[in-house]
């Protein structure tokens, strides 16, 4: 009993505390599926926001330009409460402007335009040698511009690469997965040094019947000049790595080792190696293989639902399960253990018992912001065609809310952040109050839970036939109403329910 008491305290406290600084260290994942790799032809790319970063959101219009006219760029807008929050924000440089500019889902990491051209991303870090803080591109703004100004993937990545070359690059290394309505790039770039203005990027094409993944890890290696279709990078690479004692120019060249790595000894993840497991098991990946593939061809054919439904995944049930060893008695599991378990409640358990928990970095994290999975489809009009799968909070918990390119308005919820304050009806705190009750007896409530979170993902598709013979933005609009409302319903009915079961203490 007193070990039991123990364990319910842990994981009260767990559920409040914030994350360690460890855990931030290996954040954000990005799958990526080419269009005949996918069921229906879609093309897909995705990104899990993890860190305390803004979850306010907004569609940015369309806009004309004047001859003369320059573009701002800001640093500091990643921790912002709403859009004309300028806390913490900062005028670092500008740009020419172009006589037009498309609009765009205005989220921390700008992530999808009107014409389907959709970005997600995940940061290596990279050697900090590289990084020249002073530069004037932080990666969300190269984000933001490329979709302000691009309808294809390759475009986007040329300019991108080309504006940090030109501007400077002053971020750490950041991998973006850059995906239009036929086609998904990976692209990776770093700085050239604290006191250099520039960048050294490399970019390629994940082929059509190929996915891949991006966690946090540089992937990208040998070089391909030579295949200009299926390969980009910067003209720099080979003399920024001299320049900074990164290679010693004997052997091949490879990026990630050269200029992506920041000391691990392993080229990737368990989330990277549990997904390519998950979509090619055929292919008999291992966790001894020094290098995984940039991409691979999946077993079968790959729907955007499987895409979230990984991004829900804890590695129940395999030998990382973080709950396996958190048992009432040698059989069954504890109905407090929950997959999400914060530095607190782990260091808690293992006071109590040492080597109850060993850390693994999940798919879906408690600290995760945002996600998405978007979705681009070449036979549809672009106003219903590029579809971004929202969700908030934890990636395996919250319901998926859809933004299209054709969005121009989004529900007056998504207005505000709730990061730094409890604004009970903004989008983050509509979810996530249902979502930290849950996990005080995730045993418990986990099955009707999930029942929850796939009634609310049947609904948020059921009406996509009928939507896409009615592609206005109108139309667009209200359906994503619609589903945030029906789905808000759901989890305040949990949240209701859960106040019952644990208010008067369990």
């Amino acid at each position: 009993m007193k070990r039991l008491l123990l364990l319910i305290a842990a994981t009260l406290l767990g559920c409040y505390a914030g994350a360690a600084q460890d855990e931030y260290s290996e954040s954000c994942t990005s799958i990526m599926v080419g269009r005949r790799a996918s069921v229906d032809g879609s093309v897909i790319t995705s990104h899990t926001c993890d860190g305390k970063y803004r979850t306010w959101m907004t569609i940015e219009p369309a806009a004309d330009h004047a001859e003369g006219e320059m573009h701002i760029v800001r640093k500091g807008t990643m921790k912002t409460s709403f859009r004309d929050d300028t806390t913490g924000v900062t005028v670092v440089g500008e740009i020419p402007e172009v006589s037009h500019t498309y609009a765009y889902l205005n989220t921390a990491y700008p992530c999808l335009n009107e014409h389907q051209l959709a970005i997600g991303e995940t940061t290596f870090v990279g050697p900090r040698t590289l990084v020249n803080k002073d530069a004037m591109f932080l990666i969300e703004e190269l984000e933001r511009i490329a979709l302000q100004r691009c309808t294809t993937a390759r475009e986007a990545v040329l300019l991108m690469g080309r504006t940090a070359e030109k501007y400077g690059y002053g971020d750490t290394g950041e991998c973006l997965t850059v995906a239009d309505r036929n086609e998904v790039w990976q692209f990776e770039i770093v700085g050239v040094g604290k006191e250099n203005v520039g960048a050294a990027w490399v970019a390629q094409r994940i082929p059509d019947d190929c996915i891949g993944v991006s966690a946090n890890i540089p992937r990208i290696g040998k070089l391909h000049r030579e295949d200009p279709a299926n390969f980009l990078c910067s003209d720099n690479l080979e003399k920024v790595a001299k320049a900074n004692g990164l290679w010693d120019g004997k052997g091949e060249f490879i990026f990630w080792k050269h200029l992506g790595s920041d000391g691990r000894a392993k080229n990737y993840a368990d989330r990277e190696f549990y997904i390519y497991s998950m979509l090619a098991p055929s292919q008999g990946f291992t966790r001894e293989m020094d290098e995984l593939p940039v991409y691979v061809k999946p077993d079968d054919k790959v729907n955007v639902r499987q895409v979230m439904d990984l991004f829900r995944a804890t590695y129940e049930g395999t030998d990382l399960d973080m709950c396996k060893n958190v048992k009432i008695d040698s059989v069954k599991i504890s109905p407090v253990a929950n997959p999400w378990l914060t530095t607190t409640m782990r260091n808690t358990l293992n006071a109590i018992a040492p080597g109850t928990v060993e850390f693994h970095r999940t798919v879906s994290v408690a600290w995760c912001a945002y996600s998405f999975v978007a979705q681009l489809r070449n036979w549809l009009p672009d106003t219903v065609g590029g579809v971004c799968w929202i969700a908030v909070d934890n990636p395996a918990q919250s319901p998926r809310i859809p933004v299209f390119s054709g969005n121009t308005e989004l529900p007056a919820a998504f207005n505000y952040c709730g990061q730094k304050h409890y604004w009970p009806d903004c989008l983050l705190w509509t979810f996530r109050r249902a979502n930290k009750l849950a996990t005080l007896s995730w045993q418990s409530t986990r099955k009707g839970f999930m029942q929850n979170v796939m009634k609310a993902e049947e609904m948020a598709f059921s009406g996509l036939g009928s939507l896409e013979n009615n592609p206005t933005p109108e139309a667009v609009n209200r359906y994503t109403e619609h589903v945030f409302e029906r789905s808000s319903q759901i989890w305040k009915e949990m949240e209701n329910e859960y106040w019952v079961m644990f208010g008067s203490g369990f």
